[in-house]
């Protein structure tokens, strides 16, 4: 086990806490969610307000759609070598009912995915520096 400390892959897109939460910030106005961060202009075009809060999305939510990613994806994403194909997750947000699209944990596939279903954020590793071990968030089915 590494005693590097666990740092995000980037920084203020998520908690690390052991119950992460998305980062993300809610227009003051008209109250449309945003991930990432939005601080400029509210993209809800019957909105036009700049005033944001950031707020802590819903760390729970139900699979929209999903598929799976057999490319090896640009830097600055890290993939291991030899590249492995994973799933990709669309999750509608419990609270702010946004879809958020990630990568689900390592082991499930898409034959292990329905829609509808329950999931959660989790952080996992995505890759180790000599200083640190980078972690991102995950999604992972909701144990019931």
């Amino acid at each position: 086990m590494s005693s590097k400390p666990l740092v995000p892959a980037i920084e203020g897109w998520h908690t690390m806490e052991a119950k992460p939460h998305l980062i993300g910030t809610q227009c003051q106005d008209c109250g449309t969610y945003f991930f990432p961060k939005q601080n400029d202009y509210c993209r809800n075009p019957q909105c036009e307000s700049t005033d944001f809060r950031e707020v802590e999305l819903s760390r729970t939510g139900k699979v929209w759609s999903y598929t799976n990613a057999c490319y090896k994806p640009p830097a600055p994403f890290v993939a291991q070598e030899p590249f492995v194909p994973y799933a990709i997750a669309g999750v509608q947000l419990e609270t702010e009912q946004m879809v958020i699209l990630g990568q689900v944990i390592e082991g499930l596939t898409v034959d292990d995915l329905k829609v509808g279903m329950p999931m959660e954020l989790v952080l996992q590793p995505l890759h180790e520096t000599d200083d640190d071990i980078k972690v991102t968030w995950k999604w992972q089915p909701l144990a019931q």
